[in-house]
């Protein structure tokens, strides 16, 4: 890293990136993906929204007592018992940081919170104080600051500084703004608060009209310190500013940008696939920096260009990012240590000898399928190593279908129901079709497949196909995975991991949005 001044990477994957429809994360796996954060060295980590249910106080708590080189974050309105409630999940933190907002723009405040401009200002103020009595780490964001009028946003920025706020977040809310209009206002504020060196000024973009990471830029460009993001843009509507884009824009262009991360940028790309395998949303082809063809050249003159001298067409090294020849030269012959210690390598540990001894077993049954191991492949395997553990309603025993031109698809499926043995057929359009027919007939879940989508985990033949299935359950939506060498097993495991994750109890979230 150069000796330009820090950029503070905020990563609010686990917060707002899991407010995608379907994109919600159990506790063992916002750990896994905290875990990810810090072995990036990305600076904070927001952990959740506490006061929403009890799943999220104790997934805060958890990330709270595990890492200890970022700062873990909470997020709380300017509400007592929101901030009561981020202060004692963080208190195990190392470091902990209670990010508090209230909304700032006239239709807001006029609409949404039926409060004076007056009031808004008490509000807040009244917040970081109460915040500040178990952090001297506060985030204020003023919500719907792009939309908000500058002169206010100067008054209540101003009066939350003198209340103890150390960092002040402008959220483009709705993605409303352009680049030239977010960069100007962060520097006008930046200029016109009296006491703005007390604070670092950050942002928060969302990609409504596909300007999150130019207007994080645009911002930085004027002043800001700090950016939130996401890994992969993942995020409510159309995403967040994503992380490796913005990160390695400012690593790559720093003969105009006079900050810089301390990110370890080697570990975006496995932190890319952790966050795409874990949530089901696949990363496109053409995503820059972590797509799969982000560095992909097939015209001849890009080829031989490359050859000659690589940055003739390539502005950043693959290799500097996390992409890898991606192989591991494991087969059936290959022990428990050896797969233990590649797992390691990619961020994964277990916690008994149980898993280890279940994963191996998978392990091992894949070898026998496949030729080659390769890492994306045991990233799938310990995915369905994780949905299979603990207690589940539904766990696949076996899978026969019979397709032919001509004929109707069949399927038998064989399930364990709450412990016992059940069995049931169905025909349907095609054999995938016919295996959910014959699912359903066992579990009656009244569930509707809102997306299903099939992805190679790795290339040729014998590669594993990853099944992404989302269910809308009552309006809420629920992401289900599923991998396997053959397709329609893995469609079924896809099926059955989203219905257990149906099962599980729902609590009413009331996520903000900022």
């Amino acid at each position: 890293m150069s000796s330009a001044d820090p950029l503070i990477i905020f990563d609010t994957t686990l917060r707002d990136g899991e407010q995608s429809p379907g994109a919600s994360m159990n506790a063992e796996e916002k750990l896994r993906i905290a875990r990810a954060l810090e072995k990036m060295k990305v600076d904070v980590i927001e952990a959740g929204f506490p006061i929403a249910s009890p799943g999220d106080f104790e997934s805060v708590k958890a990330v709270a007592e595990t890492v200890k080189e970022s700062v873990v974050c909470g997020l709380a309105r300017a509400l007592p018992k929101d901030i009561e409630a981020a202060g004692a999940a963080l208190k195990p933190a190392a470091r902990g940081r209670i990010h508090t907002f209230i909304a700032t723009s006239p239709i807001h405040m006029e609409k949404k919170l039926r409060m004076s401009p007056d009031q808004v200002v008490e509000q807040a103020v009244q917040a970081v104080k109460w915040a500040r009595q178990h952090t001297d780490d506060v985030e204020f964001s003023p919500e719907d600051a792009g939309r908000s009028e500058p002169d206010f946003l100067c008054r209540i920025l101003e009066a939350v500084i003198d209340a103890g706020a150390t960092t002040l977040n402008i959220p483009d809310t709705v993605g409303y703004n352009l680049p030239h209009q977010f960069g100007a206002l962060i520097g006008d504020l930046i200029e016109r608060i009296p006491n703005s060196d007390k604070a670092i000024f950050s942002v928060h973009c969302h990609n409504d009209l596909g300007l999150a990471v130019g207007n994080s830029l645009s911002a930085v460009l004027n002043g800001a310190r700090q950016v939130e993001c996401t890994i992969n843009g993942l995020g409510e509507r159309a995403g967040n500013a994503s992380l490796e884009e913005v990160v390695m824009a400012v690593r790559t262009r720093q003969d105009l940008f006079s900050c810089d991360t301390r990110l370890d940028t080697t570990q975006i790309v496995p932190c890319s696939k952790l966050v795409s395998s874990i949530t089901g949303f696949p990363v496109q082809p053409n995503k820059a920096v972590v797509g799969s063809n982000a560095f992909a050249h097939e015209s001849g003159i890009h080829q031989d260009g490359v050859l000659k001298q690589r940055e003739t067409y390539e502005i950043m090294r693959a290799e500097d990012v996390g992409w890898t020849a991606n192989k591991m030269v494991m087969g059936k012959h290959s022990g428990r240590s050896a797969l233990k210690s590649r797992l390691h390598d990619l961020g994964f540990d277990f916690e008994t000898q149980e898993e280890l001894n279940d994963a191996f077993a998978r392990f091992k049954d894949l070898a026998d399928k496949k030729h080659e191991i390769y890492d994306d492949d045991l990233l799938a395997l310990v995915n369905d190593s994780t949905q299979s553990a603990g207690d589940e309603r539904y766990r696949l025993v076996s899978v026969k279908v019979c397709s032919e031109t001509g004929e109707t698809p069949q399927a038998e499926v064989v399930m364990m129901v709450d412990g016992e043995e059940k069995s049931a057929g169905a025909s349907g359009a095609g054999p995938v079709d016919a295996v959910f027919g014959a699912i359903e007939s066992l579990v009656q879940s009244q569930a509707k497949l809102d997306l299903y989508s099939v992805n190679s985990i790795t290339e040729g033949t014998d590669a594993q196909g990853e099944v992404t299935v989302r269910l809308d359950k009552d309006g809420v939506m629920i992401n289900g995975q599923g991998s396997d060498t053959d397709i329609v097993i893995a469609s079924a495991k896809s099926y059955i991991h989203a219905l257990n994750r149906v099962s599980e109890p729902l609590e009413q979230r009331a996520h903000p949005q900022l």
